[in-house]
């Protein structure tokens, strides 16, 4: 018999219970304190794979709570407060593309085994397409091939990219994202070098 994940059940049962009203299926937050508590006790630190990574900020509550749904007004809310979070660069904020190109394209970085400080990928590769001719790409993400060629490279969409790279969440509440920036898995430079590669004219990204 396959078994349904525990928060999963959760959510489903408080969607039977809550029978033909506008509310939401929700997690009690009793359910993730436990699940959460499960972690702690089984997870334990490892090089620089700390148990913070364990500790749900208000945003990943959120997202349990609501089952990736919140209401409206709360998602705004914390969005607005990790946008206002997000310490952006001044000047321009393309960089390097052939830098951002390798960045992309590496998965190194944040793992338990890595030294603390050297982090060099952030497996964009992964959920999306880079490049047009790019053939085997991954699909979570939507697809950056041509971004910067229909978009521009206008102020505002260096520090709109900018930003979905440090930390998506505050354009999108519970996307699956990782918040690169915010984590600490990329440093300012390395995400304006992937700015670069998605922005600049020269880069396989828009050819």
């Amino acid at each position: 018999m396959k078994r349904i994940p525990m928060l999963t059940a959760a959510a489903l049962l408080a969607a039977c219970a809550s029978g033909p009203t506008d509310e939401r299926p929700r997690v009690s937050d009793a359910e993730i304190d436990r699940v959460t508590a499960v972690l702690k006790r089984d997870f334990h630190a490892r090089g620089q794979a700390t148990m913070n990574r364990v500790d749900l900020d208000a945003v990943q509550r959120a997202c349990n709570l609501y089952n990736d749904n919140p209401p409206a007004e709360l998602a705004k809310r914390l969005e607005e407060a990790q946008l206002k979070a997000i310490p952006f660069p001044s000047g321009s904020l393309v960089g390097d593309w052939k830098r951002g190109e390798r960045i992309a394209q590496s998965g190194r970085g944040s793992m338990w085994s890595d030294k603390p400080g050297v982090q060099e990928g952030g497996s964009c590769y992964n959920c999306h397409q880079l490049s047009p001719k790019v053939e085997a790409y991954g699909t979570i993400g939507p697809s950056l091939a041509g971004y910067g060629k229909i978009r521009g490279a206008s102020p505002e969409m260096q520090k709109y990219t900018y930003g979905r790279i440090y930390n998506s969440k505050a354009y999108s509440l519970c996307t699956q994202m990782p918040r690169l920036g915010h984590a600490g898995t990329l440093n300012a430079q390395q995400i304006k070098d992937l700015v670069g590669l998605l922005l600049d004219p020269a880069s396989p990204v828009n050819q």
